[in-house]
């Protein structure tokens, strides 16, 4: 492999195994050309010292980024807090489109929704297709009210992945209009690392297999903003002795723990430490 790859934590709590597993394979299929992202939108919990202890754990496993194509010098690693202007073009772009649309409801106001339909398991709610808007005007800026995805019900989505293989999900089956831009004016996740990994130039993107779904919805962003999706490589999970995914939160497992207890880089690196397995 020889394709541009990227490590992109969010820090919201320390780093756990689970990140060190995604992690190494991300940097041994990259051969080394690796971009460091930081994935801090959510303000409110991402914090300058779990930014500075995920670095330091990265670089105790013994990897290494390179330089990304708009850093100014240095290492890296981006920041997508400083990055809206690009989030903003392609919410412009959609919004010209009407592919996406102004959506003010809560999860509460989704899940209450009269005839809401039920989602698969671990998944959020459907959005009900009621709450959809008949008509709506084109603002300059997309402001404090939440933005949503119109999906094209029915249509599946399908890709390869180079782990998991052929995978395939419908549009208003699987998931519904999912929110791109949030209330609090900040690009949502979904949007936001489509934009990232196209302008960072990413060939493929490494990272668990719960995110499937959300590779899907992607997809389709990539498609409605016309540009070409990377490959992708869903990694097994590591799970605990209660075969559940590990958390950030998840006491014992912390990558910084580990170190202090004397595991080897390589063994965190593996996913299998103290009763973990991968699934």
């Amino acid at each position: 492999m020889n394709c541009r790859g990227r490590l992109a934590p969010t820090p919201t709590g320390f780093l756990h195994v689970g990140h060190a597993y995604t992690f190494g394979i991300a940097a041994e299929r990259a051969a080394g050309e690796l971009v460091f992202r930081v994935d801090d939108l959510d303000s409110t919990r991402c914090t300058d010292e779990y930014i500075a202890a995920a670095i330091d754990d990265l670089q105790w496993l013994g990897l290494a980024w390179a330089e990304g194509p708009d850093c100014g010098g240095g290492a890296g690693p981006y920041f997508q807090s400083q990055r809206t202007g690009l989030y903003l073009e392609a919410w412009q772009h959609l919004a010209a489109a009407k592919i996406i649309y102004p959506s003010p409801h809560s999860r509460r106001d989704v899940e209450d929704a009269a005839l809401a339909p039920h989602a698969p398991v671990g998944e959020e709610p459907l959005f009900p297709k009621n709450l959809r808007p008949d008509d709506w005007t084109i603002p300059a800026n997309p402001g404090c009210t939440p933005w949503r995805f119109r999906v094209p019900d029915g249509q599946t989505i399908e890709f390869i992945d180079e782990n998991v293989g052929l995978v395939k999900r419908i549009a208003g089956v699987d998931f519904g209009d999912f929110v791109v831009w949030r209330r609090d004016n900040l690009a949502a996740y979904e949007l936001a690392v489509v934009v990232d990994d196209h302008h960072m130039g990413i060939g493929e993107v490494v990272r668990g297999k719960d995110l499937l779904t959300s590779t899907a919805r992607q997809i389709l962003l990539y498609e409605a903003l016309g540009w070409k999706p990377p490959r992708f490589f869903h990694t097994n999970l590591v799970v605990g002795p209660d075969s559940k995914r590990l958390a950030k939160r998840t006491s014992g497992l912390m990558i910084r723990e580990l170190r202090r207890k004397g595991f080897s880089p390589s063994t965190v690196l593996s996913g299998s430490v103290e009763g973990t397995f991968l699934k």
